[in-house]
């Protein structure tokens, strides 16, 4: 049985669950491009986390409204599921100072890449439920989660979509996104993205990925526009 290093136990202190079997949590902390003939990734525990969330978030959300349609309920749950709110919570939780990874995907900034944050999130919480069981797993995914949880309803709406509805509302053509800008090193860019709408609206974003900065700058652009046409 593997014995964690400093990082993982550091990891496993922070994220409030001790592992009968350390092997499931140093398994779901390996990242593909370090996987070996005997040394396994995370990509398996994954797939089986993932599911593990979509279970423990369907039953939550219809616990917290008994009234709510499937078409309501339907966003909310891709709000709680989706990469970005896995790898917000892998954030919260330092999870990338813990991944083992490459040389080459460490030097490229892999500890604060959005998909392996979200990916190895949901690799260890595969681990969880292997490791203590359903009741443990779907404890710990309520407490990690918290209010993200009663907030889904705010975050329901992918931002591009919905402002590409904005638009295609009021006869316009989709939103164009444009990087601006990208500073920082290479294995910790900015990236700079512009939204804009054929009538010329225009809104600036700043985010480590271009999925992220796209996403900021359209919400931002449609919060103004919203705003001004209450």
């Amino acid at each position: 049985m593997a014995k964690l290093n400093a990082k993982q136990q550091d990891f496993q202190d922070r994220l409030g669950y001790e592992f009968r079997n350390p092997d499931l949590l140093v398994e779901a902390l390996t990242h593909a491009s370090l996987s070996t003939p005997v040394r396994s990734d995370n990509q398996r525990m994954e797939f089986l986390g993932d599911r593990v969330l979509g279970l423990v978030m369907a039953e939550a959300l219809l616990e917290a409204d008994e009234e709510a349609s499937e078409g309501t309920l339907a966003p909310r749950f891709n709000a709680l599921v989706r990469k970005e709110a896995c790898a917000d919570v892998a954030a919260s939780l330092d999870l990338g100072a813990a991944l083992m990874m490459g040389r080459s995907e460490n030097a490229s900034g892999g500890r604060r890449k959005l998909a392996i944050l979200g990916d190895a999130m949901e690799a260890v919480l595969a681990a969880v439920y292997l490791d203590g069981g359903y009741g443990t797993v779907r404890a710990l995914i309520l407490r990690l989660w918290g209010n993200r949880i009663t907030q889904a309803e705010a975050h329901a709406r992918d931002p591009k979509t919905a402002l590409q509805e904005w638009a295609q509302g009021r006869g316009m053509a989709p939103p164009t996104y444009a990087e601006i800008d990208r500073s920082g090193p290479d294995h910790a860019p900015v990236f700079t993205i512009e939204a804009q709408l054929q009538s010329g609206e225009r809104e600036t974003a700043k985010a480590p990925s271009k999925r992220a900065a796209q996403q900021l700058a359209a919400e931002s652009l449609l919060e103004r526009l919203e705003s001004e046409n209450d």
